[in-house]
């Protein structure tokens, strides 16, 4: 279980053809069902922070699906710093929760949600997420007792906005406090083969904006695509069923 904390072209060059026999050597050692789902298909993660809540949230275990965005560098436990680019690559769309390692600290897991790709230009305006100059959608939500995801006490209420990004993808974002420090940034434009990142509690959440600790993130640190909740824990180790499922 982990802890959370160029695309390849068609004529293979050295390091890729060296990533891929590398692959090749693997696969009858990965070809076990249980070490193909394990380092192929799925791997498991753990939640220890309130940076993606509501959606995700401290005591959740997700499925990343390794396969959806290729298999790189960091897709496999103790791959060689030499292999670059990714096989069988696929780039995220808007919207999608992904396991990520920044380009700032490559041995820490992360998990944040893409809401820029190469090209567009991010802005945060009074809180609100500007993409390409259009203000991306949201609406109003009932406010929450869910003072804990901001650091504060347990039954603080908690502003909460439903975001709806351009190609329909609908989500739930935590708006702890009003002009917050990263409530309104510069413009973002983010560089080829690089997508932006946020988390969904926008006001605790290290991630893109904050460009010393993380900035755009290169397209080769994705690991895989959070799928689901398979398991959730309280903080006294109850179990939370009505959190299982599928990850929206």
């Amino acid at each position: 279980m982990t802890t959370l904390q160029d695309t390849v072209r068609p004529k293979a060059r050295p390091r890729e053809w060296k990533a891929i026999v590398i692959l090749i050597l693997l696969v009858p050692v990965l070809w076990s069902p249980l070490l193909l789902f394990r380092y192929v298909l799925f791997q498991p993660f753990n939640i220890p922070s309130s940076s993606m809540a509501p959606t995700l949230v401290v005591g959740d275990y997700v499925f990343a699906a390794k396969y959806a965005y290729g298999y790189g560098r960091y897709s496999f436990p103790f791959a060689p710093s030499f292999v670059s680019g990714r096989f069988g690559a696929a780039d995220p769309a808007y919207g999608d929760i992904v396991v990520f390692r920044s380009p700032k600290d490559n041995e820490t897991d992360y998990v944040k949600r893409v809401v820029g790709l190469p090209g567009d230009r991010i802005q945060m305006r009074h809180g609100q997420l500007f993409l390409n100059d259009i203000q991306v959608t949201r609406v109003a939500l009932k406010d929450v007792a869910a003072g804990s995801a901001c650091g504060g006490e347990t039954g603080t209420k908690v502003k909460r906005w439903r975001e709806t990004m351009p190609n329909g993808v609908s989500y739930i974002t935590y708006d702890c406090v009003d002009n917050g420090y990263a409530d309104n940034t510069e413009i973002y434009t983010v560089p080829p083969d690089h997508f932006f990142a946020l988390g969904d509690n926008r006001d605790n959440s290290t991630d893109s904006r904050f460009k010393s600790v993380m900035g755009f993130v290169p397209m080769d640190n994705l690991i895989g695509k959070v799928t689901r909740i398979f398991w959730s824990l309280d903080s006294g180790g109850g179990l939370r069923p009505g959190r299982m499922g599928k990850v929206e």
